[in-house]
């Protein structure tokens, strides 16, 4: 076997190792959002719900039709335990921000002001007022 065969030969299970590799990641990517993001969307609770149900139990078309609104009204509810759940979280990092400030220099309050403007908001109807340091 002579040089540039050998040199071929490397460079071709090279190439195919890094393809794989790279599609490996590609794959396990979308495994990972589908897993953690796509399946716990708060938004489709009621669907997911009605989907799971009738397919492991059967269901037939009257009965999802009765207990699509039970589904719905246990989606309200949840959404409303995250909003409240998400209110509650920001009145508790607010009033640590607040004790944290007493601590502070000016220019760090400065900071630890940006800092909390960058967080996500809570439902804007829910969210309370920013504290000013």
């Amino acid at each position: 076997m002579n040089g540039a065969l050998k040199w071929k030969l490397v460079s071709g299970f090279v190439l195919v190792f890094v393809a794989g590799g790279i599609a490996g990641a590609a794959l396990g990517g979308f495994y990972a959002q589908h897993l953690f993001f796509d399946v716990h969307h708060p938004r489709r609770v009621s669907d997911r719900m009605k989907e799971r149900l009738r397919a492991e139990l059967s269901l037939t078309p009257e009965q999802v039709a009765k207990i699509s609104p039970i589904a719905d009204k246990t989606d309200a509810q949840l959404q409303e335990i995250r909003r409240d759940t998400g209110r509650r979280v920001h009145e508790i990092m607010a009033e640590a921000h607040k004790e944290i400030a007493a601590n502070l220099t000016d220019e760090q309050r400065q900071k630890l002001q940006q800092i909390e403007e960058r967080q996500p908001a809570v439902a804007p109807s829910s969210r309370p007022a920013r504290i000013s340091y």
